[in-house]
């Protein structure tokens, strides 16, 4: 799903309680349908059905990722949804969402992933119907070729001891997911549900998860144009860096990666008095020296 933009709120009313929600949510909604995701999901999800719905479990799904994207938190939030039947159709109550949820197992979700992506890819198709390209990213005033994607992860507070919550790094409660967002069009390719303490640069997270991501891109957009995969410091492991440069010898991709952080001040000080000795000249993948460049968002003689 893509991240949507706040659209102007309209107040209407259900039973007797006031509801407020996006417009753009309808038209998420009607993307949703037109490339096929209820269907796709169905597919997946519908053969564990353990109880008889009107609700087809594709569609309770899909309606679950409109609410994410307008800010719901909680399944009860498909309240939202629900109390506006012109717009949203008929809506699954809590119960029957949370018992779709809970059928979800790892096989059910490897299925759910792999509809996503073939719903991607009808999207992507639609736009090209339409004579839309996928947009270019621009960084520091110059264009940066072919598609960017971005790894990092987030804190996600809890209020209470919920499932795997625990203190994080910096020294709150909750969540550490890792995420993996496609720069060009904001679409969120790939995510890992992690408890608090997982660790920042767990290489074995970071693999998976650029996998699942790479995996989500349409064969003939994956395939014949540069893919630069941009993450902070907790990217800079080697096991992590020597997998991304592997996809180009076993997967014949055009991946290249900018892994960095923030240069503070105690960092920049410690750079300086460095004596010149100490330093080397780059190179570059093929052992070549590596081309200097200036550009903010492009990786620096030091990186690959």
């Amino acid at each position: 799903m893509q991240r949507i933009a706040a659209y102007p709120r309209v107040q209407v009313s259900g039973d007797g309680t006031g509801v407020v929600s996006h417009v753009g949510s309808r038209l998420l909604a009607d993307v949703a349908a037109a490339v096929g995701m209820p269907q796709a999901f169905d597919e997946a999800a519908g053969r564990h059905r353990k109880r008889c719905s009107a609700h087809a479990p594709g569609r309770v799904l899909t309606d679950l990722a409109v609410l994410l994207a307008d800010g719901g938190e909680a399944i009860s939030d498909l309240a939202v949804l629900r109390h506006q039947p012109s717009l949203f159709g008929p809506v699954a109550s809590a119960a029957t969402a949370w018992r779709v949820l809970d059928s979800v197992d790892d096989t059910v979700l490897a299925g759910l992933k792999r509809a996503r992506a073939r719903a991607r890819e009808r999207a992507w198709l639609l736009r090209g119907e339409a004579g839309r390209s996928v947009p270019t990213v621009r960084c520091g005033g110059v264009e940066v070729p072919g598609l960017v994607i971005d790894v990092d992860a987030s804190l996600v507070t809890c209020h209470s001891e919920k499932e795997q919550a625990a203190s994080t790094f910096k020294k709150g409660f909750g969540y550490h997911p890792l995420m993996v967002w496609l720069d060009n069009t904001s679409e969120a390719l790939a995510g890992m549900l992690r408890p608090g303490n997982a660790g920042s640069n767990t290489a074995a997270d970071h693999i998976q998860v650029i996998d699942e991501a790479i995996g989500q891109i349409p064969d003939d957009q994956r395939h014949g144009q540069p893919i630069l995969v941009r993450s902070d410091g907790a990217g800079a492991t080697k096991e992590w860096l020597h997998h991304l440069r592997g996809l180009r010898d076993e997967q014949g991709l055009q991946v290249s990666f900018s892994v960095g952080f923030t240069l503070t001040h105690q960092i920049k000080d410690a750079i300086a008095v460095l004596p010149e000795a100490v330093w080397t000249v780059a190179i570059d993948a093929a052992g070549e020296p590596a081309r200097s460049t200036t550009q903010a968002c492009r990786s620096p003689p030091w990186r690959s």
